[in-house]
């Protein structure tokens, strides 16, 4: 009984030591989903400004669209994990992907995150090259660098080529989705939309120096705009994901300790019980041994008249 209620007692400790780092993790993942959030709400004001730029470089420069020549390759940039307790987060995404880009032309990835790497491989699909996940929001700047400078080499063997950002976006709270993305080539519709949008008053702003110039500076950083953002949403659905996958674990855990502490409680009683059954007997078979004791009488000595009348009653027949 001993064994069992000290196996119960430990297992009672560590699922509290589990607990404390669950509950530990669930803090850094809410602290993480509201940083990237706030990282990807800081861009919005540069994107505005650049596309400002481009809305008023593509009017002074006329872009040729391509889209009628046939794809020959597709690049795709997807955004995934290194770490685990992510729950479905990767498998989610690479179905999605693969499901989108069943009908391209020699897809080539480009994927941040070891494990959503091992889902394409498992696919049979080309990795150009894989990149660890940032850590923090300063991080996300050099990971995008880097991406664009592969991209541009891709793009110089295969030019005006499909390229595709596909990652998990947040829906609210423990919520996300996968979105798909095709950033280059732009399209009529794309600059249509951006010559579209409204200027904030009646000055429109020239380009100073040489439009082409400026053009091209623009579309990088657009370029690099919409690649920091994907990957901040998929930080901030990863650190979603995980946080769901805590609350779910922690739930776990307080089931668990509610099993283990009502059978420690029920041992421990039951061997209280034991105990007070074994003082019982030991009494009750203590007082059967034991011999009686005289009854005492009401002065306090034993009572001896039957004694004495027992003699004389012997005693009469030899008279």
């Amino acid at each position: 009984m001993s064994e069992s209620l000290d196996g119960l007692h430990r297992k009672i400790g560590s699922a509290s030591e589990l607990k404390q780092v669950v509950r530990t993790m669930k803090a850094i993942a809410a602290s993480n989903i509201t940083r990237f959030e706030q990282a990807v709400r800081s861009l919005d004001v540069y994107e505005t400004a650049v596309k400002a730029g481009l809305h008023v470089s593509l009017h002074r420069q006329q872009m040729q669209s391509r889209l009628a020549q046939p794809a020959t390759a597709t690049g795709v940039i997807l955004f995934g994990t290194d770490q685990g307790l992510v729950g479905q987060f990767n498998d989610e995404l690479a179905n999605f992907a693969l499901r989108e880009l069943a009908d391209a032309s020699s897809p080539v990835f480009w994927v941040v995150g070891e494990r959503l790497a091992y889902r394409i491989r498992d696919a049979g699909m080309t990795i150009g090259r894989l990149w660890p996940v940032p850590s923090s929001t300063a991080a996300i700047t050099g990971l995008v660098g880097n991406l664009l400078a592969d991209v541009s080499a891709w793009l110089k063997q295969y030019p005006d080529q499909p390229l595709w950002v596909i990652h998990h976006q947040p829906a609210g709270g423990e919520l996300y989705h996968p979105v798909a993305q095709r950033i280059l080539p732009f399209d009529a519709g794309w600059r249509r939309d951006l010559l579209a949008m409204p200027w904030p008053d009646a000055c429109v702003p020239e380009v100073m120096g040489d439009t082409i110039k400026t053009l091209g500076a623009l579309i990088r950083e657009y370029l690099f705009v919409s690649c920091y953002r994907a990957c901040a949403h998929s930080l901030a659905s990863e650190n979603a994901s995980r946080l769901a996958a805590m609350q779910r674990a922690d739930r776990n855990i307080d089931e668990m300790l509610h099993v283990f502490r009502t059978q420690w409680n029920q041992l421990r009683q039951e061997s209280i019980d034991e105990e007070l059954f074994d003082v019982v007997a030991g009494f009750e078979a203590l007082n059967t041994r034991r011999p009686q004791k005289p009854a005492p009488n009401h002065h306090g000595g034993i009572d001896n008249s039957s004694k004495a009348l027992g003699s004389s009653v012997t005693a009469s027949p030899a008279d």
